[in-house]
């Protein structure tokens, strides 16, 4: 201890390395847990008993394809027929999407088109904040209408009521008749950044009929796998072709939670690499301390220190400095964590009490297996040589 107080900087820097490890695992763990959290909430968050199907092949439906890298077949003649034909099914919301440009009073924002059904709010549980949704005879009718986001009503209206104002989507005019109430963000995209209009309405605008997800709601949880294999068929019937993919919302949050438990994995892999260096840090101070102290151990030796005490006296030092580079790191880990809060609100952070174990515990590994060394070669010193170095 009087050895590492009267060495202060060489005991910092000697440490730095197990700080720097440690403090960026658990960061960066907290990242991946932290997203890892979010993305499950948000999924959870889609609607309760549902059903996703997208456009193109895989085993689960946000995939690529659901990014806009397959041409949906999907039409909405495919949602109402699955609404129609399955008893298990409750409702469908199906969606056409685009970006767009939303004006008024010289305002102009750039925003996404939403083209959906009646169904959308009770199917995604996105109840209105003022207004109303727009209705079957909306949809039938061509009615232009438009249910906007919190976040367009604030940056177009600001504290101005929205509700019976008239806007311009896309240079064609609209009446806003509600405001959905506030989402929230997933990660960096803003789930209030959107203006909702009548899907028949955004087929005439946006000159197509196909589709890019349904959002479908079995009548109760214990239907889910029935409209699954019912909306399966039913649009399988239709297309002739596998070219569309229906799944569950727990496939979704599983192969999410398994993609970003692996990312977490290697994220924490990657920082605990400076520990490793860390660890060389301490084995190379740890001989020059053995050539610093050669005639203490041969005094120690020539009144009766064995080997194994000698050993013991080293590995505990080394051991030392990796436990208080190891606390010091768990402290910085929290701190960068807690920035991360707040300089990225959008990138959530969870501190597990796992990854501070694991990389603690490691942490101590590496100040033992580091330490072997330089207290090996101390214990095999030659205690008349020792007594005569200088």
């Amino acid at each position: 201890m009087r050895g590492l107080v009267s060495n202060k900087m060489r005991s910092l820097l000697t440490m730095l390395g197990v700080i720097i490890g440690v403090g960026s695992v658990i960061t960066l763990v907290s990242i991946g847990e932290g997203v890892k959290s979010s993305i499950s909430e948000q999924i959870q968050g889609l609607g309760s008993n549902l059903v996703l199907v997208t456009p193109g092949k895989g085993a689960v439906g946000m995939n690529a394809s659901s990014m806009g890298a397959a041409v949906s077949e999907l039409s909405y003649e495919d949602a109402l027929a699955v609404e129609r034909n399955s008893e298990a099914v409750n409702s469908v919301a199906p969606l056409i999407e685009s970006g767009a440009n939303v004006e008024y009073q010289g305002e102009t924002k750039a925003t996404l088109l939403s083209g959906t059904t009646e169904s959308y709010g009770e199917v995604r549980n996105s109840p209105l904040a003022a207004g109303e949704f727009f209705t079957t005879g909306d949809i039938r009718g061509y009615r232009h209408v438009a249910v906007i986001g919190d976040t367009v009503s604030r940056k177009i209206f600001g504290r101005e009521n929205p509700v019976g104002k008239n806007i311009m989507l896309n240079k064609v005019g609209f009446e806003v008749i509600g405001v959905m109430e506030k989402k929230g963000p997933t990660l960096t995209i803003d789930n209030d950044d959107r203006v909702f209009i009548p899907i028949t309405v955004a087929e005439e605008m946006l000159d197509t009929n196909q589709v890019n997800m349904m959002f479908v709601q079995a009548g109760g949880p214990d239907l889910v796998s029935t409209a699954v294999a019912e909306t399966r068929k039913i649009i399988g019937t239709r297309h002739r072709k596998n070219d569309f993919v229906v799944s569950e919302q727990e496939d979704i949050l599983n192969t999410f939670q398994g993609i970003m438990g692996t990312l977490t994995g290697m994220l924490g892999g990657i920082a605990g690499v400076s520990l490793v260096v860390g660890g060389i840090g301490i084995m190379n101070i740890m001989l020059v301390t053995v050539t610093e102290r050669t005639r203490e151990i041969g005094i120690r030796k020539a009144v009766g220190a064995k080997k194994r005490d000698i050993m013991f006296q080293f590995l505990l030092e080394s051991i030392f400095i990796s436990a208080l580079g190891g606390m010091l790191g768990i402290a910085a880990g929290f701190l960068g964590a807690r920035l991360l809060d707040r300089v990225i609100p959008r990138l959530p952070t969870v501190i597990s009490p796992w990854s501070i174990a694991a990389a603690f515990i490691f942490a101590l590994l590496v100040g033992l297996f580091f330490g072997i060394y330089p207290a090996r070669k101390a214990a095999r010193l030659d205690p008349i040589q020792a007594l005569r170095y200088e």
